[in-house]
Parts: structure tokens; sequence; C-alpha cells
């Protein structure tokens, strides 16, 4: 780099502020450093001596992307620890990992794209492997204990800068860049900003992600919100790093702008601070700032808010003070300690759903493992690369002995038989050396490409046996005797190639399609069928070969037999990372998948002692009745294995709590771009049906006992205690949970909700006392009359115990607050968007820029509910805000329409709002209640005298 003089240079100075140094740097950058700088890869500038700089290091549950680290157990398997303390030193530990790779490897970054703090509303969501909770008050528990992990402890020097993923209301692949949540005032507030801002607020966050979705009509990338509410959160300056290729969706899939420079410009006044699209090429970004600064849509001083957050998270790091920054020698790495964790996180995940007696197991009991799952280690697309691996068969091996443990896959052996009789085979790869995907890191793993190195495969006469598994739907994996998965790589050959399967489009998974007397083979990556040629066997276009499927042993049959040897079945059920439900797909169902709903029945049938593990990032509808024994575990990383031998085993009693509602049939599900969990009754909070087992739940190998619950109301707080005492006879934690409920709400408030909880070791025998400090604050609502956060006077009952189901205690106390008046309809007339009831209606962007309005959600009439308007000694006029076409009815407590309002002819575009007004005759307080019909937006009802 070009020499410098740091005596003159006042941001070079540690003894300054970085507030002035950050002035200082910025007055030397020149319009075009600035406009480089808001690309997710800045490059240096060597002027001044300034490195290179990119935003972005995955770190989900290890540092993920760029080769071996420590692989922790999923974020919801983090959640379900219900151990703020516990995920402290995990993101400790990543943080430290990441410091000590990037010493040897630069392009390790430490702007960490983490933790997700996106609620886990609803159990579908292909991506709820990456969040804590569906409870607010809990995600924000585990997200501010990792991002303090992250962040390291110095008062000044930062080890890594968190940014949470991903703003706002986003439960949904299906779509994603096009659909828009329809979130509620009371929603946003009382549940969607609720995790973000509590751990904003927290400070250990250096920054958000927007999603890629839209949020009441408008897109996440240029939410007004960011400036309303994120920013208000903390003095610290954030950075907002965009989601991979989301400036370029405004226009190309959202549609939301004419022109690339347009949504560029209106991304960074609303504050996204680093466009991350195009990969490593920030031409096309530097291209449309460039531009929108010619048309007069950015000035200068927009690039200078943007480059000024981002060079505040730079001098976080200690990038300009390398003597200074006591993060810069640490070199921890897979240590010893880092390995405990992982082993100490995997066994605290571990929930035990149900238990007749049958677990622990005895020391001498010979066990059955099978399933798909159970000689498995799976990892995800934010895993990082095993260094160090337990599968459960594994871990029963070196628990129990080999010698008592028998194994069943449960795969179907088949051989794939062409139309000439001629079979698929598999030929042998002679030294060719084994390859781990994503073994020498990535920064883009979308890009790794297949192997091309080994045989494509061919026919002979005998073929090779294939181990087949269906993972739901049809979607199946064949795997070489070897071990490798059949995979196509980018020349359309078939190879056994795969260790597992994996990446961003899985080049791993078939589908058989029934044809005259066989099957089709397609590929699902590419979306072609399977054909046979001279050269080999690939996927193409044209002549798909017609298979027969010759079955040589049923996986049923395999589990049958090892279970009726066996004392003690336990069948590993779950999903792959990879396959039906994941980033960019949801899942469509609760159920296991066919093949292994199969074989658990088979091990049932063989064996009535049966324990069904379910080793999954989400949760299941299983019947539970005729077996002894459930648990279940986030794919646990890289401990996995050995942490759930030992909860078999009793070494370690089970404490793990269900993060999220486990609902017992698709049916009580709500839509899924339904987010509404008030109007739909979701979550814990206001779910009214019997959950298959409810938030909070997990059962012990050791009892416990409640008492001595006090409430007492004081100064800003509410304060409780009680106690838990250890009743069995082994050593155990406890997770005592502390919720609340409004009893005379005027207005739908949670059946329950979380208050605090606490999780605790005890020895038999003993007690501990439990206090919880609960500000007042806990007992608002977002009143939407007001517009504001309010408590309600009147009593709240305050429930102590086992899960958000297992009360063991109760009692009341009586809160001062402010009481419930009349909407002043007079004065501000009513905000359409904030209402109290709706039917049909979907929340939209009033103007691109900011405000709410509402439309008919479909072709059917929208109706909205608002509650005690108070209209004074009378009015007589109504005047509403609307564009479209369509009309308006209003009326008074259910009664005949008062007024019937409609646009002449439909306005312009969906942004240019008229005013209509109508005579009504109304006085003293009255529920309003307004109809929509058409293609209509109401932005605003005004009342007049």
């Amino acid at each position: 780099m070009t020499a410098h003089t740091p005596s003159t240079e006042p941001f070079r100075d540690p003894q300054l502020p970085f507030a002035k140094r950050i002035d200082d740097l910025l007055s030397r950058l020149t319009p075009e450093e600035k406009t480089a700088f808001l690309h997710q890869f800045a490059p240096a500038v060597e002027r001044l001596g300034v490195a290179a700089f990119r935003t972005g290091q995955e770190a989900l549950h290890g540092v993920a992307w760029m080769g071996p680290a420590t692989v922790f157990p999923q974020a919801v398997g983090l959640g379900a620890t219900w151990n703020p303390e516990l995920v402290r030193r995990v993101g400790d530990a990543v943080s430290r990992e990441i410091r000590a790779m990037r010493a040897k490897d630069d392009r390790v970054g430490l702007n960490v794209w983490s933790p997700t703090v996106n609620l886990l509303r609803h159990p579908l969501w292909g991506r709820n492997e990456e969040g804590y909770s569906e409870d607010p008050k809990l995600t924000s528990a585990i997200a501010t204990a990792y991002t303090h992990g992250l962040r390291g402890e110095h008062p000044t020097y930062w080890r890594t800068a968190p940014v949470l993923k991903h703003w706002l209301a986003h439960n949904n692949e299906t779509d994603r860049s096009t659909t828009s949540s329809s979130v509620r005032p009371r929603v946003l507030h009382e549940y969607d900003l609720r995790a973000f801002r509590d751990t904003v607020e927290a400070g250990a966050v250096a920054g958000v992600m927007p999603a890629y979705n839209l949020v009441n009509g408008r897109p996440n990338h240029v939410s007004p919100y960011l400036a309303e509410h994120l920013r208000t959160w903390t003095d610290e300056e954030l950075l907002v790093c965009s989601d991979a290729g989301a400036p370029s969706n405004l226009v190309d899939s959202e549609h939301y702008f004419d022109t690339h420079e347009e949504a560029t410009a209106a991304s960074l006044v609303a504050g996204v601070d680093s466009f991350t699209d195009h990969g490593t090429d920030s031409s096309q970004i530097i291209g449309r700032v460039r531009g929108a600064l010619e048309r007069g849509l950015l000035t200068e001083a927009d690039l200078d808010t943007a480059v000024r957050r981002q060079l505040s998270v730079r001098f976080r790091l200690g990038e300009f003070d390398p003597s200074y920054d006591p993060h810069d020698a640490t070199g921890e790495f897979d240590t010893p300690a880092h390995r405990a964790l992982a082993q100490e996180a995997a066994e605290q995940a571990i929930v035990l759903l149900k238990n007749d007696g049958v677990l622990p197991l005895a020391p001498d009991t010979r066990i059955a493992v099978v399933g798909l799952l159970a000689d498995e280690c799976k990892l995800d697309w934010y895993s990082g690369t095993l260094i160090h691996r337990s599968t459960p068969l594994e871990g029963l091996y070196e628990r129990f002995g080999a010698e008592r443990v028998e194994f069943a896959e449960g795969v179907d052996r088949v051989r794939l038989k062409t139309s000439t009789g001629a079979f698929l085979h598999v030929p042998t790869a002679e030294g060719v050396a084994d390859e781990v995907r994503g073994a020498e890191g990535a920064l883009d793993p979308a890009l790794l490409r297949g192997r091309t190195d080994l045989p494509v495969l061919t026919t002979d006469a005998a073929g090779t046996e294939l181990a087949l598994a269906d993972w739901g739907e049809g979607v199946l994996t064949l795997r070489a005797p070897d071990g490798r998965y059949l995979s196509v790589a980018d020349d359309g050959c078939l190879r056994a190639s795969a260790d597992q399967p994996g990446g961003w489009f899985v080049q791993e998974t078939f589908r058989l399609e029934p044809h005259g007397n066989g099957h089709l083979l397609k590929h699902l990556g590419t979306g072609r069928h399977v054909c046979v040629s001279a050269d080999g066997v690939k996927v193409a276009d044209e002549d798909p070969e017609v298979f027969e499927l010759v079955v040589a042993e049923r996986g049923e049959e395999a589990v049958a037999r090892a279970a009726a040897a066996a004392d003690v079945v336990v069948v590993v059920a779950g999903n792959d990372p990879y396959i039906n439900g994941r980033e960019t797909e949801d899942r469509t169902t609760l159920r296991l998948p066919g093949q292994q709903e199969r074989l658990l029945r088979a091990a049932r049938a063989a064996n009535p002692a049966t324990v069904l593990a379910l080793v999954a990032a989400y949760p299941y509808a299983v019947d539970p009745a005729e077996l002894p024994a459930v648990l279940w575990t986030a794919h646990g990383g890289q401990a996995a294995g050995t942490a759930l031998a030992r909860v078999l085993a009793g070494d370690v009693s089970p404490a793990g709590r269900l993060p999220q509602t486990w609902y017992a049939d698709d049916a009580d599900l709500p839509g899924l771009l339904d987010y509404d969990v008030i109007g739909a009754r979701q979550t814990y909070l206001y779910f009214e049906g019997t959950p298959l087992f409810p938030f909070g739940h997990g059962l012990s190998y050791a009892s416990f006992a409640y008492g001595d619950l006090t409430a007492r109301a004081g100064d800003g707080a509410v304060r409780v205690s009680f106690s838990v005492t250890n009743t069995g006879d082994v050593t155990a934690d406890e997770v005592a949970q502390l919720y609340a409920r409004a009893v005379d709400a005027s207005v739908p408030r949670p059946r329950r909700e979380l208050l605090d909880h606490r999780r605790v070791t005890l020895v038999p025998g003993e007690t501990a006392e439990l206090d919880f400090d609960v500000p007042l604050t806990a007992f608002a609502f977002w009143d939407v009359a007001q517009d504001r956060w309010r408590v309600e006077p009147g009593a709240y009952e305050l429930l102590a115990g086992a899960s958000s189901e297992d009360v063991r205690l109760r009692t009341t106390v009586t809160l001062d607050g402010e009481p419930t008046l009349p909407r002043a309809v007079l004065a501000t007339g009513l905000a359409a968007a904030g209402f109290d009831e709706q039917r049909g209606i979907a929340i939209v962007d009033r103007t691109k820029v900011s405000g709410d309005a509402v439309t008919p959600a479909g072709p059917e009439p929208g109706e909205l509910v608002y509650r005690a308007c108070d209209f004074g000694r009378g009015v007589r006029e109504v005047t509403v805000e609307v564009a479209g076409e369509g009309t308006v009815e209003l009326s008074l407590d259910g009664g005949p329409a008062l007024a019937v309002l409609s646009p002449a002819a439909p306005t312009s575009g969906p942004y240019d709002y008229v005013s209509l007004s109508a005579s009504i005759a109304a006085a003293g307080v009255h529920d309003v209640r307004l109809k929509l019909r058409g293609p209509l937006r109401l932005a605003h009802a005004g009342f007049s005298g």
C-alpha cells in the first residue's frame, strides 16, 4: 500500500473518540471511494492505507462456509436449551474461532450475519432451524446471549460485529421475495418488533439485515421502520446490510420501482448501508449509485450517512488500532474446551417429550438403533465443515459397547433395471481421494460444483445395489455401497460422488415417476430425466430411460429383524436439512415421511419397547400413544450422537424444553402467509386447541416440586418469588417458567405469556429460591386506539410451572394502569390499519415511503371493526381517503349502512388518494364497521360535526 503518515491522520489516533476519527476519515474519502464502500465487498483505499472490508460472515451455530470449524447444535436446538448463559458461551467460542480462522485466511469476515431472530410462528417454515423460538421473550433472551458472546467483553473493541436477521415478519420461503406479510399494529409491536427491540437494546448488536419479503405491501429493504423504530433503540450506529440479491429484487421480481437507480436510492435513504448484490462484482451497485446521484435521487450526504455506519463497525472491530485490539491475537480453535462445549450444548438441547419408564436404559440393555438418521450427523446450509463427528450409532457403541448394539438403517436395497435388461452400475473409483463438500471454504458455497473426477455410471448385467431413502413426497436419494450419493455435475453425468446431499441447488435428489410398466427417474436438481447412452448415464431432455425397480430388501424387514432381537429399540427419525424443508422451500405437512412412518411401525410391531428419537429441524405430528418414550433434538452438531447416547443412558438427565408449540395435526395450523397471530390464534400465546406437546414442555429423570409463590407490585416492577425442589433421586436441571395472563382484558390478550424463566441445576433434595423482577412494561399491550403502549389496570394472574400448560402455582396481582378510553375519533379519526378486528383484509403501503392503508385481501368484501369510537355530542359527516375503485360502507354497532362512498372514477394509481365525504348522524360511543368492496385502498376515515 502507499505509505502514509500516521501522525498527520487523526483517524489513526487511538486517543481520540471514534466519532471524531470517523469524521476525519470520512472527510478524506472521495465521492467515488464512498460509493465503492456501499457494496458488500468494499475495496481498499491504498492512498490512505485503508484495507478492503467485507460485510457478512455466516456463523449461526459455528463458523460457516469457510471450512472446518466447531459445529454446535442448530439455532432451534440452542433455543431448546432455554439457557442464555450456555448460549453466550457458544457465541464466545464461535467468535474466538472466527478470529483464529481470520488470522490464517483473511476471507473470514468479522461482520457476522447472525443470529436469526425471526420468530418461529409457523412450524412449516422451511427455515425453522434458524430461529430460536415462537416466543419473542425467549427469542430475545437467547439472541441477546449469543450476540454478547459474539461481541466479547471488552468495553471498546468488539471481537465480532453481529447483525440480526431477517428484518421483518419473515416466515415463508414460498414466493418469499414477492409475498407481503400483513402485520397489524398490535402484532407488529407486541410480536415481530419485540424480539429485535429487546436484543438491540441489550447493547451487543452491530446491525440488522432486512428480509426478502414485503411487510404491509412495502419491501423490507425500503422499510420506514428502520428509521422509525430500529435506530431509536440504541445510540450506537447500526449497519444495515441487504440480503443477497434483494436490492435487484426491488425491480426484477417485486416491480416496486421502475429503475434500479430509484430502487437503490430509496433503499439507501430508508437506511440500507451495504448492498449485497452480484456477488463480488461491485460494478452494478456502483453504477446504480452513480446514476442516482446524477439524477438527484441521492446526495453525497446520503453516502456519508451509510459509510459512517460501516466505519463505526470497523473502528469497533479494532481495524484501525491493531496494537490496541485485544482480540487480534486470539488463536482458540477446535480446543478441548470448545469440543466439551459442543457436547454440553447438544446434551442440553435434548427434549424428553414422553417417558413411561423405559428411560434411562440400563447398562446391560441390548439395543437396536434403527432409522435413516441412526448413523448420520447431518449438517445444514449454515453449518461449518465437521472436524469431529458423532452419530447416534457411534454414540451408543461408545456408551454401551458395540456388542450390545445392533444397527439397521432401514433403507430399501434396490437395483435399477433398464429396458434392455441391464442394470445401473457404479464403477469403482480407483486412486481418487475422498472429498467433503465445503472443506476448502467458499465465500459463496452456492458456487461450489459437483465432482467430475469420478467415473460416470454405466450399465452391466449384474448392476450395483443402491440404498434408496424416501425423504417424503417422493423425494429420493440413492447411495452407492461405498457411501457416496448419486449426483449430477455440470456435465449432466451421473456419478456416485457426493458425501452427503447438499448445496444451494441439491443435485442428489430424484423422483421415480410411474411410466408404463416401469418408472422414469427424474433428477430434481436439473428437472431432467435419467437416460442411458453409449458414453454413460446422464440426464437429458430426450429419450428418458424406463427403469424397473428391483427390490432386494425393504427397509422394514431389516428394522424388524434388528428390533425383534433387542431389549429396546431406538428409532432415529427426522429430516435431512437439505431436503423438503430448508431455505427456499417450506414444508407441506407436519407428518413424518411415509418411509419413516413405516419403519417406526415395523419396529413397534416387532418390539413394544420402542423409543422414538426425533432428530429434526422442526416439529412433527407423531402419535405417541403406543410409544413408551419420545425425544426430540435439533441436529445437534458434531457431538450429537454422544449427547443422545448419554441422555438415553441416564448419564445426563434431559432438560431441554420445546421452544415452539407442537401441533397435533395440519388442520391446527393457520395459513402459512397469515401473519396475524392474534386474529388467527397462533402460537401458544393464542392457540385454543390441544397441542400435541405445548410450548415449554420437556420431561426429566427427576421430579420437581414448586412452592411459596409470592408476588408484590412495586415501583416500576412486580417482584415474583417461588421455590423449586428436586424431589427425585438424580441430579438434574429444571427450567422454571413464569407466565402472566390479563384476567379481564378489554381486548384479546394472550392466554398466557412468558415473562421470564430460569434453568437451575439441583441435586436430590435441594431447593432453589427463584426471584424475578418483572418490569411493568411486560404487562403492557399496544393500544391501537391511542397508538402507543398501555398497561391496563386490573388483575393479572401469574403462573409458575414446568411448561406453558404444566402450571404448578398461581397467584394474582392487581396493577394500576391507564384506564381504557374510547377512541377520540373527532380529534384523530380512524387510521385504517388501526383496527380492532378484521375479516378478509390485507394491510398495504399508503405510499412507497411510509404509512399504511387497507384493502380487501381477495375478491370478496373485507370488513374492519373499530371498537368504542366516541362521537361526542354528534357528527354530521364522514370523510374517507381512498385510492383505486370500489366502495366503503359505514355502519355502527352492526346496524344498517349509514353511508356508502365510492370514487366517481378509478384513481390514476394505487397511491393517488382522493377524499370522499358523505353525511351521517352519530353521537355517543359506538363500534364502527367499515366494509370494503373492490380493489380499493382505504387510508383514513375522519369525522366532523
